[in-house]
């Protein structure tokens, strides 16, 4: 009985031995596996050669090719604040940044009312957007964008993703709209004073000045018509605004909102859909302006956003808010932008 045991417990322990071992050199052979940068980078331009790409582009580029470890980190280690509208406002619309976003409306109303009208975009949405995305163009990263890509797709978590915005990036270089060593941008690979990734660069980007270049990190002309042809594209309305904050009465069913959390877009626009009422209808049911007074007596349909959930602030979003949640999925940003553009032509604006 006793050796039947002891074979048993013995049958077990080299079986657990064996597995563990087995895994182990799995895990090993799967470090052995992965190859080098430089062997993945000549493999990506041997792709790239493939895909048809001249040999002095691509030697441009690969000869200083660089594995960036702080963009794996980074991407890796993106930190989760526990943020408020309250707290999160104040710092992404500051007293400067209204003040320099009022003085750069002024300064280009008459290039920005042109590339308005052509778009069908108001101007000051243009301007909050570029104040957002990269201060008006003073911050627009510093990794050489090529560089960030490949460094991504290397990484391997989202390698399809990366590799196709890796070549869009070897797109716009071989279009001759930016040079290689002027190609910078985030650690992410987001370009330029709109912070387009190749891809939307590829799909969105414009010749504001008719120069033959698409140039999103120098010419503002170009920048301009860029974020004006991105909202343009999406379903921009230039007759109406982004939505609102708003009060809700005691007692609201905050089933009538769009529930918060993170949610794939075509689940938040199933969302949206459930929630999108008109303005008369979101009267009967007691809502109201910000300052209590009755909303407009407009033909607007709007859903009802809580970026903070039902204890939170409160938003009657309009088509345009979609719009901007399409250039990026958080009711934060997109709030900031809607914040921005209205104190940019508030009279008691500061």
């Amino acid at each position: 009985m006793f050796r039947i045991k002891f074979s048993v417990a013995v049958t077990q322990f080299i079986t657990a031995a064996v597995g563990a071992a087995v895994l182990l050199s799995g895990s090993v052979l799967a470090d052995e596996v992965k190859p080098s940068f430089s062997d993945y980078s000549q493999a990506l331009k041997a792709e790239a050669k493939a895909k048809g790409y001249s040999n002095d582009l691509l030697e441009q580029v690969f000869s200083s090719l660089t594995f960036h470890e702080r963009v794996v980190s980074a991407d890796k280690s993106q930190p989760e604040f526990v943020e408020t509208l309250d707290t999160y406002l104040p710092k992404r619309v500051s007293e400067i940044r209204i003040s320099m976003a009022k003085e750069r409306y002024v300064k280009y109303l008459p290039e920005l009312t042109k590339i308005g009208n052509k778009y069908g975009v108001q101007p000051r949405f243009i301007v909050a957007l570029w104040g957002l995305e990269s201060s008006f163009g003073r911050f627009m990263g510093n990794y050489s964008v090529p560089s960030a890509l490949a460094t991504l797709a290397y990484e391997g978590r989202r390698e399809a993703f990366f590799k196709k915005e890796f070549f869009h990036a070897l797109d716009i270089l071989a279009a001759g709209h930016i040079s290689f060593a002027d190609m910078k941008g985030s650690w992410a690979g987001a370009m330029g004073q709109s912070q387009f990734m190749p891809s939307s660069f590829m799909a969105y980007a414009q010749d504001g000045d008719g120069d033959g270049k698409m140039d999103i990190w120098t010419n503002q002309l170009d920048v301009f018509a860029s974020i004006a042809n991105y909202l343009k594209q999406q379903g921009w309305d230039n007759d109406k605004t982004w939505g609102r904050r708003v009060l809700l009465p005691d007692g609201f069913d905050p089933a009538h909102a769009i529930a918060k959390g993170s949610l794939q877009r075509g689940e938040w626009l199933k969302r949206w859909q459930q929630s999108e009422r008109s303005l008369s209808q979101w009267h009967a049911l007691g809502v109201k302006r910000i300052n209590g007074a009755d909303l407009p007596q407009r033909d607007i349909n709007a859903a009802l956003i809580f970026p903070d959930g039902e204890n939170g602030q409160a938003y009657l979003a309009y088509e345009n808010y979609k719009v901007l949640m399409h250039w990026n999925k958080s009711y934060y940003f997109v709030t900031s932008v809607g914040y921005l553009a209205d104190l940019i032509v508030a009279k008691d604006a500061s």
